[in-house]
């Protein structure tokens, strides 16, 4: 079985309160939607634990080719062998990553632009507002006068 995964992690802060977002698209069925606040780390961090969150429901679902797609070109590049893994926070997490990526005949790592991951952004935002940590507004800039 096939699958498109859209994931999404991210601080207010950094670090600081942090959320999931992971959206599941299995060919010829809805999307599945899920997030959830994780406490207080960094968005590298947050970005790992949304692709864990989302390799362990696809495995679950029964799929057997993924392609992931993110936001975060640093976590792609890792998982793609371009950059080396150099945050200690971090190696533990591709860590796992990498070993759950065994369990899929096929499975793709892909960076998108953030504007093609707008669902799983919207549902890290929707879990962190829900914990009480909404996003703050733009600072009030007065008009210069004529």
């Amino acid at each position: 079985m096939k699958a498109v995964v859209y994931t999404d992690g991210g601080a207010r802060g950094n670090p600081g309160p942090a959320a999931i977002g992971v959206v599941i698209q299995i060919e010829g069925k809805k999307p599945m939607r899920m997030s959830e606040a994780i406490g207080t780390t960094t968005n590298n961090v947050a970005e790992y634990r949304a692709l864990l969150r989302a390799l362990h429901e696809a495995k679950n679902l029964g799929v057997t080719e993924l392609e992931c797609r993110l936001d975060s070109e640093l976590v792609v590049k890792q998982l793609n062998r371009e950059y080396k893994v150099r945050n200690l926070d971090l190696a533990p997490l591709f860590i796992r990553v990498w070993n759950l990526a065994q369990g899929f005949r096929t499975i793709r790592f892909v960076a998108v632009p953030r504007s093609e991951n707008r669902e799983a952004d919207r549902l890290v935002n929707t879990a962190l507002s829900k914990a009480g940590h909404p996003k703050k507004p733009a600072p009030y800039r007065a008009r210069a006068s004529a």
